[in-house]
């Protein structure tokens, strides 16, 4: 009976971990003994948390890096760098605050995950799906290095460079881990596991250049540009061609479409820090990133599930307000990176 009820508490646990494939995730976790049950009772909530909810803090730190460019002294005047730079500085501080506090919280309830629940971290590492957003605190953390305030820390400084490298060697070695799957033989050919999520793979190189480049390594911003501009040419076309792995991601995860005009808005940023200049480069990336916007919006029947998942739909069936906000983290954090490429446009 202790073991009916411990697969009975398992198999509640997983309805919050569907997108990423509780079936595997649960089996690691429910393979434990009978006498586990009360520790899983105890430690439920670490069950449920998944590295899916990082997109909360990749949202807070896109609107805090948004923010610190509107404010940049080098904004075009005729944009609404004025309008943003009439605000009081403390708004910025706020929300600049309030992104990394949660990002911190985040990042301390996953790393009790790893110590209680090791199993299940292990099962969302091998998942094709559930492994892209093993990027998105190395994301947020670069994001937030990038929209600091200028009083805290400059991007010329000591303290800077070693946040940098404390950041950028986990995306380093998770792409060698992913991109190093695409090339070997087996189910992990990139056909076989492309889905609209591996644009954070992308995006996390991108977001690791456009650093490197604002502390002056021009050499180490070229080079990861490089590997993610290479990879997302792969990747743009796999997903494209529609191939099987473009349709194994679950209807809750249908907002993550959104991130096909997050990459290119990026890379447009990455390359605008690199070349000190908004070029006819910067520029195409941007229009790219504002048709693909465009055909998402036009296209609203493509979400027509994830809308389930609005706050009033929480309300009347009780589904986890922390749910609700991750699923607003994926439509949000896109647009951040469009928005700061629009910033720097010039008509």
């Amino acid at each position: 009976s202790i073991d009916r009820s411990s697969r009975v508490a398992m198999d509640t646990s997983s309805r919050s971990l569907k997108p990423f494939a509780a079936s595997s995730i649960d089996g690691g976790v429910a393979s434990t003994k009978p006498a586990a049950a009360p520790v899983v009772a105890r430690f439920g909530m670490l069950t449920r948390f998944h590295a899916g909810y990082f997109r909360i803090s990749l949202a807070l730190s896109g609107q805090a890096l948004l923010w610190r460019t509107l404010s940049d002294a080098s904004t075009d005047p005729r944009a609404l760098g004025p309008v943003v730079r009439s605000l009081p500085s403390a708004a910025f501080v706020l929300l600049w605050s309030l992104a990394l506090l949660t990002l911190v919280a985040l990042c301390a309830l996953y790393a009790a995950r790893c110590l209680l629940r090791f199993p299940a971290v292990r099962a969302e590492f091998r998942h094709h799906v559930a492994m892209n957003y093993l990027f998105a605190p190395w994301i947020s953390w670069l994001l937030l290095l990038q929209a600091a305030p200028p009083l805290l820390l400059r991007p010329d400084a000591r303290p800077y460079r070693a946040l940098w490298w404390a950041f950028s060697l986990p995306i380093l070695a998770l792409d060698v881990k992913v991109y190093g799957q695409w090339f070997t033989r087996g189910r992990k050919f990139l056909s076989m596991v492309a889905n609209p999520a591996s644009h954070i793979t992308v995006i996390g190189n991108l977001v690791t250049a456009r650093a490197a480049a604002r502390m002056g390594w021009h050499e180490g911003a070229v080079a990861m540009f490089a590997v993610g501009a290479a990879h997302y040419l792969v990747l743009f076309v796999t997903l494209y061609q529609r191939f099987l792995g473009s349709d194994s991601l679950p209807a809750m995860l249908r907002p993550v479409f959104f991130l096909f005009f997050a990459a290119p808005s990026m890379a447009s940023l990455a390359w605008d820090a690199i070349s000190a200049s908004f070029d006819t480069c910067c520029k195409m990336l941007f229009f790219l990133s504002l048709f693909l916007f465009a055909s998402l919006v036009i296209k609203l029947a493509l979400h027509s599930k994830s809308l389930a998942f609005t706050p009033l739909y929480c309300i009347c069936t009780q589904t986890p307000r922390m749910n609700v906000m991750s699923q607003h983290g994926i439509r949000s954090k896109p647009s951040h990176f469009l928005s700061n490429a629009q910033d720097k446009f010039h008509f």
